[in-house]
């Protein structure tokens, strides 16, 4: 898998010292010297004076977050974000103000309403026809609140409740209700028949929708476009794009993309690190230099030690160029990341791969990931392979993480998100990024998504059993058109394999004494046994790819 490799080859040769961050009245990093870390064996935290400390070998202690003056050695560092005025502006992120990504078009069934969450908002999208637009509705009917999205599209190509039949048109108005006596009073035409519209649009492939259905901004995309990718509309690169719905929440699903030195553990043996002098063990794993510029309100861009870059642009974009960026990453980030939709973002001599992630945060504890690795080289894989093929690797690698990363959210959650700075330990500057994306989250989003008035302050459900927190099928196959299709087909082609197999032993058995001669009674039953075992194989096949897969990190 071409694409799915720049997530291994990408990482570094270099070496870095570690850093040491403290929560001292300015925001610093200090760069410890070998001795300095040497010392530090383990760490305690004091949850009565809000202290994270270090003890060292010589018993003594050293505050590594807290409101006193620190003071540094001569072999000591200290570097300052160069917009620390910015981040104390006080501003507050508003969620609601934004463009929602909700699902890449070619996993939606025009002839049907899809169901979606996003920032908890219960959504149906369904294709207009008349038209030949993408509508996203409130999902919900204003008779007895029944989901539309359980419903149809009529004949007529309107929306239509299952319920009672209730019809809407693209704009939310109430069409028909088939109770009302048609000599009777309009009620139809009533304002409290009709649906809360969102506003919406398709770009680059994918459906978005603005999370506010108030009047005022009917015409919000005039003023304000979502984030444009121009490899994805260039003809030149491949542009496949997937999604899958995760059991962890959408901050951990951020810093995890954010964290490349995760890759030779968390998904060893799937995602190869390639080894080299820098090396420290037989994993591949290795010192990483990433640095983080222009952190403010609308995210950071960072500056990857091996040349590339990457942009986060609340609160749903991480773009990564793993080589060269065309763009300089200087300036405002919102004119970084949502180029010109005119703009080319290579030459076309020029092999060039990006990733390209949304994060979506669905509600606590879930989140969905719509991901693209477009590429100028190397085209003709996508158009010949189907996407379902490319999904068996990139499920397993979300599936390798998958476990620790739930366990670890409700760990932080325990803590409280808002003091994640001082329960975690990050030394170096490999671990750059999450704090930055931590920082941006505590600062301008109070430590946690705005969930509005759902969800009783973020409280995580419960742990579901293992094969349920893992579960491929509905997390992603019945949302993937392409994964969808191979699953039928694979289990079609099991039953068949089953029926012949059986075929071919009736026919052994019904056949008169010498019509056969022995061998070819051999063969056809030599058939039979390979049809039956290839069921099986495919059988297994079939559940390990698109139901459930576990992954065990000491055996893998």
């Amino acid at each position: 898998m071409a694409h799915l490799s720049l997530l291994s080859t990408s990482i570094p040769n270099f070496t870095a010292s570690p850093i040491h961050i403290s929560r001292s009245g300015k925001s610093t990093c200090q760069l410890l010297t070998p001795s300095d870390s040497t010392r530090l064996p383990y760490r305690q935290y004091n949850r009565i004076s809000n202290k994270f400390s270090i003890t060292t070998k010589r018993s003594k202690t050293v505050s590594v977050y807290s409101t006193e003056k620190n003071i540094k050695s001569p072999n000591q560092q200290e570097f300052e974000l160069e917009n620390e005025a910015a981040m104390r502006s006080g501003d507050k992120f508003k969620w609601y103000d934004q463009w929602c990504p909700v699902m890449p078009v070619c996993d939606l069934d025009k002839r049907k309403p899809h169901g979606k969450r996003v920032m908890g908002l219960d959504v149906v999208v369904w294709w207009d026809r008349t038209k030949s637009e993408w509508k996203v509705f409130d999902d919900l009917c204003p008779h007895r609140l029944a989901p539309l999205s359980q419903g149809r599209i009529d004949q007529s190509g309107r929306l239509q409740c299952v319920y009672h039949g209730w019809c809407f048109d693209a704009s939310g108005h109430c069409k028909l209700i088939p109770q009302a006596p048609p000599d009777g009073p309009q009620v139809h035409s009533f304002t409290k028949a009709c649906v809360a519209v969102y506003p919406s649009t398709v770009q680059n492939g994918i459906v978005w929708f603005w999370p506010n259905s108030d009047p005022e901004f009917k015409d919000v995309l005039q003023k304000k476009r979502p984030p444009f990718f121009p490899e994805l509309d260039d003809p030149s690169y491949s542009h496949l794009i997937s999604n899958r719905d995760i059991n962890y929440g959408y901050e951990f699903l951020i810093e995890n993309l954010m964290d490349p030195a995760h890759i030779p553990y968390a998904h060893y043996g799937i995602l190869e690190a390639t080894l080299t002098d820098l090396s420290v063990d037989k994993e591949g794993g290795k010192p990483l230099n990433m640095g983080v510029k222009h952190l403010d309100i609308n995210g950071f861009s960072t500056k990857l030690d091996w040349g590339g870059t990457s942009r986060f642009l609340a609160p749903f974009v991480y773009y990564v160029y793993p080589n060269p960026s065309p763009y300089n990453g200087n300036g405002p980030l919102s004119s970084v990341v949502v180029a010109d939709e005119d703009s080319s973002p290579a030459e076309p001599s020029q092999k060039r791969a990006i990733l390209i992630f949304l994060c979506v945060p669905i509600s606590p504890g879930k989140s969905r990931l719509i991901w693209s690795f477009p590429r100028n080289f190397e085209v003709w894989m996508d158009q010949i392979i189907p996407r379902w093929v490319f999904h068996l690797k990139e499920n397993l690698v979300l599936d390798s993480d998958l476990y620790l990363l739930h366990l670890e959210e409700r760990k932080t959650k325990e803590l409280g998100p808002i003091n994640w700075h001082k329960v975690c330990y990050v030394p170096t500057k490999a671990d750059a990024l999450v704090v930055a994306f931590r920082r941006w989250f505590n600062e301008y989003s109070e430590g946690q998504v705005d969930w509005g008035s759902k969800f009783n302050g973020g409280a995580l459900p419960p742990t579901p059993p293992r094969e349920e927190l893992m579960d491929r099928y509905w997390t992603h196959v019945v949302n993937c058109s392409s994964c969808n299709a191979a699953y039928k087909g694979l289990n079609l082609a099991e039953l068949a394999l089953q029926v012949m197999a059986f075929g071919l032993i009736g026919v052994v058995g019904l056949t008169k004494q010498g019509m056969m001669t022995t061998v070819q009674r051999s063969g056809v039953f030599l058939m039979a046994i390979l049809c039956f075992a290839t069921s099986k194989w495919l059988s297994v096949f079939i559940y390990k790819n698109f139901r459930y897969h576990d992954y065990n990190h000491t055996v893998e």
